[in-house]
């Protein structure tokens, strides 16, 4: 026989939750035994046994952080701030570089963790604690300064590595919990409108030219980013200008979805992806894989996984126990959400490219258990989030 408190924990777990979660776990399965399958000549199968480790070891953190009561991350509220920041510095100090970016810490030869990934569970988790006593008392102007200050190390050390996409979850995280604490909608609203408006105005400056006079001493304006990272921002625009430059990832990414129509070519039958014409496609474009050999079926079945994945949360964070609960789901909602906007408008040419990873389906170590202990979290606050009945 379960005693009370054995049977009031499984009633918490939210069943569909679990549900679109192993189906998510699933699709990158599948999805990865055909992206990656020319990757790597001598195993085939070389990331997809990585991403089987990934995701048992992933499935066991997140069923730990689940059972643990997610109020006890309050008391350790300001060791975990500083853990953050403290994992954030020593990438500089001894971290490794790849592609022009100094973003991991080796563990082994073959073993590296990307603590930027990580940095987003542990801000939403501080930001949540630093947010409760804060809540509905952020009416001002004045009363958004302290919680950006809270989130703007950890952001611009991230923004240094240099890791622009990354750093714009931040942004989206900072946003979107704000808003659940009870921010004024209007003043609020108004600076996050005035901030994208000045950001815009800047790069507009930075590559115009044949101002009229006025403005004229803003051409070139400088931009605290790698000229690289706003070829890419920009390629999205016009990618017909430049084919085998910044725009090249775009156009084949687009490619790749629009020759899929609406059932796709098959499985392995792919020309962009198993030709190796489409870069990143195990990592960041697994999307255009999808589109490509699954067609707009594909996609759209994915994505309504995605969407019931985003209510199930949605629903548990209505019926959170606390403020604490309610923050910490929002900003792993708000996460997510970005995430794959970001993602899926990449890959389809309706956004700048990033270098975002889909949510559970693209390969990766550190961005799986990243995304695990954020469920975990979740599932931690769903599991407590309803008083017993008896």
């Amino acid at each position: 026989m379960l005693k009370n408190s054995e049977k009031r924990y499984f009633r918490g777990i939210d069943t569909v939750l679990v549900i679109t979660l192993f189906a998510l776990l699933a699709a990158s399965l599948i999805i990865l035994s055909t992206a990656s399958y020319n990757i790597v000549e001598s195993d085939p199968y070389h990331y997809v046994k990585n991403q089987v480790v990934w995701i048992l070891t992933g499935i066991f953190l997140m069923i730990v952080v689940a059972a643990i009561d997610y109020n006890i991350w309050r008391k350790l509220n300001w060791w975990i701030y500083g853990f953050n920041i403290s994992l954030l510095l020593l990438v500089f100090v001894m971290g490794s570089s790849a592609k022009g970016a100094q973003r991991w810490l080796q563990i082994t030869s073959s073993i590296g963790i990307q603590p930027s990934e990580f940095a987003k569970v542990f801000v939403i988790m501080t930001f949540a604690c630093f947010l409760v006593d804060r809540k509905d008392k952020l009416n001002y102007f004045k009363d958004f300064l302290i919680p950006l200050l809270f989130v703007l190390p950890p952001t611009i050390l991230i923004f240094l590595q240099p890791d622009l996409g990354t750093a714009l979850v931040f942004g989206a995280i900072f946003i979107g919990m704000m808003f659940m604490a009870g921010a004024n909608p209007i003043k609020f609203g108004a600076l996050v409108v005035g901030t994208v408006s000045v950001t815009v105005s800047a790069i507009y400056f930075h590559i115009a030219t044949n101002l009229p006079w006025p403005l004229k001493y803003l051409e070139g304006l400088p931009l605290p980013m790698k000229e690289y990272q706003l070829n890419r921002l920009l390629s999205f625009i016009d990618s017909t200008n430049d084919t085998s430059g910044d725009a090249y990832q775009v156009i084949q990414s687009v490619w790749a979805i629009g020759s899929g129509g609406l059932w796709g070519k098959g499985f392995r039958d792919g020309t962009q992806s198993q030709l190796n014409f489409l870069p990143e496609h195990h990592t960041d474009f697994i999307f255009s894989v999808l589109g490509e050999e699954f067609g707009f079926i594909g996609t759209s079945i994915l994505l309504f996984i995605f969407c019931i994945f985003i209510l199930r949360m949605i629903v548990i964070a209505t019926k959170a126990m606390d403020d604490y609960g309610v923050l910490i789901v929002s900003g792993v909602v708000t996460m997510f959400a970005f995430q794959i906007l970001v993602n899926v408008g990449m890959a389809s040419g309706i956004m700048p490219i990033t270098g975002l990873p889909l949510p559970f389906v693209s390969a990766g170590g550190s961005s799986m258990w990243t995304n695990m202990l954020a469920v975990g979290l979740v599932f931690s606050v769903g599991i407590r989030g309803e008083k017993p009945m008896f």
